[in-house]
């Protein structure tokens, strides 16, 4: 994404360069082009007829080693070369001068068995910066502009770079060769490093897996036996209960007939109120005190009368006798009720 970005911006000045016939033209074009927001790939400007017709120019052939700079130079090469007569920089030219060194910087500053980190006095020294102040903002800046993915560490004054957009070309010759292939053995040994973590991750997660995998049968075993213990228990329980539901229950019927005895000891003793009843009536008949008061009476009635018989007497007694003893009975009968 980074590259299209750039090469679209680039498209205007390519498209200029038919015009630049003359190589003040064509200086020119190089410095709007090196000047312009998003511009960080020269590669095909660079190899247009009309710029390399600088190289036959006395006047106008630091501008031709100007955009090689930028094309795949830094800011410290730039510096070195300055007193060959290269042209004065302006500010965005710095800028991006800068931001583009930093890219360099950064891939050659990794190695197969670290994350890249650049400390803070390298970069101010490469960079031609003058403080630590300096140097966040242009991180900052590059970071903003999609060219880096990076941390500050202002603690420790390191800048830890974790990935950098491929906005720079090769340069020709074996140097830069060797240099790629360096930067290439970097990233494999950094993909051979990220790719053996993941495998130890992985390989951890599939150990805590087939732990709680473990724990889990564990666990469902031991539920399973505590739960099949209380279905025991239960089952044990219910039939306790049965066996004494049953006794109970028999107890109960062997005793019934001691109720009954109680029940007919009742009826007897209702049975002895009765005849205690009529015992007291017989007692009251057979009271020769009761008994021989009656009859002075009786004979009191019939010498008055003269026309009762000793047995008219003794039926007359009879009679109060039973009706004595039916109002005994009617009395017994009562007390049962």
């Amino acid at each position: 994404m980074e590259q299209t970005k750039a090469l679209n911006a680039l498209e205007p000045f390519l498209a200029l360069t038919k015009s630049a016939t003359s190589p003040r033209a064509a200086a020119d074009l190089i410095v709007r082009a090196t000047s312009a927001p998003n511009t960080y790939l020269f590669t095909e400007l660079l190899q247009t007829q009309q710029i390399q017709a600088l190289a036959s120019s006395a006047e106008f052939a630091s501008y031709l080693k100007l955009l090689q700079i930028f094309s795949y130079g830094t800011y410290s090469s730039y510096i070195e070369e300055a007193s060959s007569g290269l042209p004065a920089l302006n500010d965005a030219q710095k800028l991006k001068l800068r931001q583009l060194s930093l890219l360099t910087l950064a891939n050659g500053s990794s190695d197969e068995t670290s994350s890249p980190a650049l400390t803070y006095t390298s970069l101010i020294q490469n960079l031609g910066l003058s403080n630590a102040r300096e140097l966040e903002e242009l991180v900052i800046s590059t970071i903003y502009a999609g060219l880096i993915n990076a941390q500050l560490d202002p603690k420790h004054e390191q800048v830890l770079i974790n990935s950098v957009a491929p906005l720079r070309d090769v340069a020709p010759g074996p140097d830069a060769l060797a240099g790629l292939l360096s930067s290439l053995r970097a990233w494999a040994g950094r993909c051979d490093a990220s790719l053996q973590s993941l495998e130890e991750q992985m390989a951890q997660v599939r150990a805590e897996a087939d732990r709680r995998a473990a724990e889990g049968a564990a666990w469902n075993s031991k539920m399973d036996t505590l739960l099949k213990e209380e279905e025991k228990g239960a089952t044990a329980s219910t039939n306790n209960n049965g066996k004494q539901t049953g006794s109970m229950l028999t107890h109960g019927v062997n005793s019934s007939p001691g109720g009954s005895g109680g029940g007919n000891t009742r009826s007897s003793g209702r049975l002895q109120g009765s005849g205690g009843g009529s015992s007291s009536a017989a007692a009251n008949n057979n009271n020769p005190i009761k008994t021989s008061s009656r009859l002075r009476q009786r004979s009191k009635r019939g010498a008055a009368d003269d026309g009762g018989t000793d047995e008219d007497e003794e039926m007359e007694l009879d009679d109060e006798n039973d009706d004595y003893s039916e109002g005994s009975k009617k009395r017994g009968n009562k007390r049962k009720l």
